[in-house]
């Protein structure tokens, strides 16, 4: 099946959140719908803001006469794009009346559950792609936008902050480059040409943990703070098994890689782990060595160049160097693959030298031999 791209879904929807700057929204769209190489045209416009940025975006935006984005739209022929009084949305209070501003803690609580709210609702719709903007509002704002995405956000779904260069950033009378080009003065009374601006939309990469969340937390209306303990409750889900005839461990669904040598010093050190339940850390002078080399045979042979090269090295026990090697090795790896999850699966160190000991962190009912 060909995966497709944002633009061919049949509902395309841009959600910006915005504050006393709504030009980001004209910005946006410009960048998106007219700039962009691979054009992303919304079908509908959703606008987050408190009341006074609600009343702005409104009057600047929307007028009949004057609207900036009906200007946008007749400039660059966009049709067909709903975007009305009705779609922007002002932030409440736990009273229910609207937001002038965000100021406290509890403004900050009905933000983030407002905002996530919008997105969780949009990415529940299959036909729909969502583009999420942090441009505008408050940097918490942006913030809960944004982690409303990672929480909720699929495939498909993007996030992104729209830039523009100097001067044009910070004139009130500057929302897109228009079609003919035009002088604006600056509040140094400075006249510059429209056609210097640049628009740029730079692209957020996010971790995307909708997988990660229980189904019931997707499909009914909760907090900010009850979705965010969920996923961390659905993170912490990790077991550990090994593929010896594919040379791999598999950490939760996961399949990782290892090289002979690694993967034995790994599986001896979980055997160890679950034969002593919990308590085999051991301290590289104390380790025999013979063990190791038996469970290093099991993967590669004993005929093996490779075995045959280790027990020589080995033959007069192990070396402090040895263990750290393998230590750093094996862990790098799995900061690799496992950017999230690598800290429940890396070989952890127990306390200062002399005494230091080399083992694994994981409850022994975790991991599956």
């Amino acid at each position: 099946m060909v995966e497709m791209t944002p633009a061919q879904y049949s509902r395309r929807i841009l959600l910006l959140v915005t504050g006393l700057t709504p030009q980001v929204v004209t910005e946006t769209l410009y960048a998106l719908a007219v700039q962009a190489e691979e054009k992303f045209i919304p079908t509908e416009i959703h606008v987050i803001s408190t009341e006074e940025g609600a009343e702005r975006a409104r009057l600047s935006l929307l007028d009949p006469s004057s609207g900036q984005f009906h200007a946008l739209c007749n400039d660059y022929g966009l049709h067909d794009i709903f975007f009305t009084p009705q779609y922007i949305h002002i932030i409440e209070d736990c009273s229910g009346k609207p937001l002038t501003d965000i100021r406290t803690p509890e403004d900050n609580l009905r933000a983030a559950d407002y905002i996530m709210h919008f997105v969780r609702n949009f990415c529940s719709d299959e036909s729909s792609v969502l583009h999420v903007s942090i441009a505008g509002g408050r940097k918490s704002m942006g913030f809960f936008a944004g982690y409303a995405l990672s929480l909720f956000g699929r495939t498909q779904d993007r996030l992104s902050h729209v830039l523009v260069n100097d001067p044009f950033e910070s004139l009130q009378d500057f929302y897109f480059p228009p079609a003919q080009g035009r002088v604006l003065n600056t509040r140094n009374n400075r006249p510059v040409h429209t056609s210097d601006a640049r628009i740029m939309l730079a692209d957020i990469p996010f971790v995307r943990l909708r997988g990660g969340m229980p189904q019931d937390l997707q499909d009914k209306r909760v907090s900010f703070h009850e979705a965010i303990e969920g996923v961390q409750s659905g993170l912490h889900f990790v077991s550990l098994a090994f593929d010896l005839p594919n040379k791999s461990v598999r950490c939760g669904g996961k399949s990782v890689n290892l090289p002979p040598q690694l993967l034995a010093f790994y599986l001896w050190l979980a055997r160890r782990h679950v034969m002593t339940a919990g308590k085999g850390a051991i301290r590289w002078q104390e380790a025999d060595h013979h063990d190791f080399l038996k469970v290093y045979a099991e993967i590669a042979g004993m005929m093996s160049a490779n075995f045959e090269k280790t027990k020589q090295a080995l033959s007069k026990g192990f070396e402090r160097q040895f263990f750290e090697e393998k230590k750093a090795k094996i862990n790098s790896i799995f900061e690799k693959q496992l950017p999230l999850e690598a800290s429940f699966y890396q070989i952890e160190t127990f306390g200062e030298r002399p005494y230091k000991k080399y083992g694994l962190k994981l409850a022994p009912e975790q991991i599956v031999l």
